[in-house]
């Protein structure tokens, strides 16, 4: 045997490795697919959860896609005190439920209500075209919110 060579013999399987293509890498491929700020609030959300003792309570699905937005709210003074999202779906749902709640804590009803979905794609740095019905979701859930109070 040369020195440095292979033992003979069974070699150790080759670790599979998903889409596995030729310089293919999920990582480096979701960071160009998403901007940067959809990725910090996908990875890093903020407000999940549910308000405890909510004066609002909303969940909306998407048919389509099947996501699914639950927004809990308080108010004081017509003032948005807190809110909070719980959110199943596709990465950019749950990036936008995040920013959403994050663009409207503090803010009145009717501050509240001029927030529109061109306002939260152009925070979130942009949203592919595939991924369009997430803002959507959000400003659905938002809407029905605030037609409760």
């Amino acid at each position: 045997m040369l020195p440095g060579a292979a033992p003979p013999g069974p070699q150790p399987p080759v670790p599979f490795r998903e889409n596995s293509g030729a310089g293919y890498n999920r990582h480096t491929a979701t960071a160009a697919m998403y901007s940067p700020q959809l990725l910090d609030h996908f990875q890093n959300p903020r407000h999940a959860g549910d308000v405890a003792d909510p004066d609002v309570s909303v969940q909306v699905e998407n048919p389509a896609c099947g996501d699914i937005l639950k927004l809990t709210l308080k108010l004081k003074d017509g003032v948005i005190e807190e809110i909070r999202f719980r959110a199943k779906g596709c990465v950019p749902a749950m990036a936008c439920a995040s920013l959403l709640t994050q663009m409207v804590w503090g803010k009145t009803v009717g501050e509240a209500r001029k927030v529109r979905r061109e306002d939260l794609v152009r925070e979130m740095g942009g949203l592919p075209e595939a991924s369009a019905h997430a803002s959507h979701l959000a400003l659905d859930a938002l809407a029905a919110a605030l037609s409760e109070l």
